[in-house]
């Protein structure tokens, strides 16, 4: 049986990593008492909460490291069948309220990005998701140059929010990181400052890092590893 206890080190979290990789998501689920749906369309979020379990997570649903002890974030990426980045990774919720004094080093973003520990996950449609495996994972902390870029993209996107112009930001801005909406519905509306300054009501956006980067980002780990993803 697998710990699900939180790792104490960094070694730790890498030793329960290298546990399950390899392992498709049936033998996974069928460890942790459960079973592995044969589709993800009502299943939203199961394999990433699959891999928490094994991996001992910490911080729950709060704006916090998922390691917090380790200050670690655990991103799970779905890979297509050449082991490239299938979508855009969710990075954390974007304050639109109360941030004028906001920098860098004390936001979300900076926090959840400073390490990573990326768990690849088979994706391809032509693979049953029962039978997809998860990959060898990856600790990797932002280059000098990456975290520029980064932080160059919150910057200008908290600027548009800070000057109320929130509802002009497009997925099409920031080179590594971008802003959409994120909500269950259309109904689920959150505050924020308007063109003229007052409060408006508007849906709640999310920070995603495009593919484009953590396709970059598997492909110079791994080169350094010399390992492959599955």
């Amino acid at each position: 049986m697998f710990p699900v206890k939180p790792p104490q080190s960094e070694q730790e979290l890498l030793d329960y990593s290298r546990s399950i990789a390899g392992k498709t998501l049936a033998e996974l689920a069928t460890l942790a008492g459960s079973k592995a749906p044969q589709n993800l369309l009502h299943a939203k979020g199961w394999t990433g909460q699959l891999i928490e379990y094994f991996l001992g997570t910490t911080a729950g649903t709060k704006s916090v490291p998922d390691f917090k002890h380790l200050n670690i974030e655990l991103k799970t990426i779905p890979i297509d069948a050449a082991g490239k980045p299938k979508e855009t990774t969710y990075v954390c919720i974007a304050p639109l309220i109360n941030q004028l004094q906001l920098q860098w080093q004390d936001s979300i973003v900076y926090h959840k990005l400073k390490k990573v520990l990326w768990v690849p996950v088979q994706a391809d449609p032509t693979i049953p998701v029962p039978k997809r495996r998860i990959g060898t994972a990856v600790l990797w902390s932002p280059s000098v140059a990456q975290e520029h870029i980064l932080r160059r993209d919150w910057e200008e996107h908290m600027e548009k929010i800070s000057f109320g112009l929130v509802e002009t930001i497009t997925a099409h801005q920031g080179i590594y990181l971008q802003i959409r909406p994120k909500a269950a519905n259309s109904k689920a509306l959150t505050t924020a400052i308007g063109s003229n300054g007052t409060i408006i009501q508007t849906l709640p956006r999310g920070f995603y890092l495009r593919t484009q980067f953590t396709e970059q980002v598997l492909e110079q780990s791994y080169l350094v590893s010399e390992r492959k993803l599955i």
